[in-house]
């Protein structure tokens, strides 16, 4: 899996820099409205399902295990997809698709790094990104009936967050190849 992971760094690259335009959209321009917010979020799902499908198809060519990011992608995508043909969701209802799909996320981000937890070191920045969707996904179920401009603040910094740690996490993984490279 280490091997996938360094080799494919700019996959979770990607992912970083398409939470962190979300979250920068969605704080520059709060007042949106909730079909445009449907639309963002439900791009920025399912490009994120995309890339994490590209993961597992990289990892099963490896025979390592590809499950969770398969099962990621797909909640991903399908969510991405529901949310962008009813962009007329109320805001309750948006709100718990966003609640079910971080915490999906965060689940199969979290079970993925103890995997990795004995060929990496630092696997923490995964953890730390699975537990960011957890609480968010608790904070959004805990306070649906707060404000949207509240819930687009909330969904961007959550965005900004996890997409700066996975952006860490793939330039490690890319200084990691580098030695490796040069080892071998």
């Amino acid at each position: 899996m280490l091997r996938i992971l360094t080799r494919n760094w700019w996959v979770l690259a990607s992912r970083g820099v398409w939470a962190v335009l979300f979250g920068l959209a969605a704080l520059i321009w709060p007042r949106i409205t909730l079909i445009a917010l449907a639309i963002l979020f439900g791009a920025f799902a399912f490009v994120d399902g995309v890339f994490a499908i590209v993961s597992a198809i990289r990892a099963a060519r490896e025979r390592t295990r590809w499950w969770p990011f398969l099962v990621e992608g797909v909640v991903g995508i399908g969510i991405g997809v529901l949310t962008i043909i009813w962009p007329g969701l109320t805001a309750l209802v948006l709100l718990y698709l966003v609640a079910v799909w971080a915490a999906l996320t965060g689940i199969f981000r979290i079970v993925a790094a103890v995997k990795l937890r004995r060929e990496i070191e630092r696997e923490w920045l995964l953890i730390l990104s699975g537990a960011l969707s957890l609480v968010f996904a608790f904070l959004l179920l805990a306070f649906p009936t707060s404000g949207a401009v509240a819930v687009v603040w909330i969904i961007g910094v959550y965005a900004l967050i996890v997409g700066s740690l996975l952006l860490v996490l793939a330039f490690r993984l890319r200084r990691l190849k580098k030695r490796l490279e040069a080892t071998a």
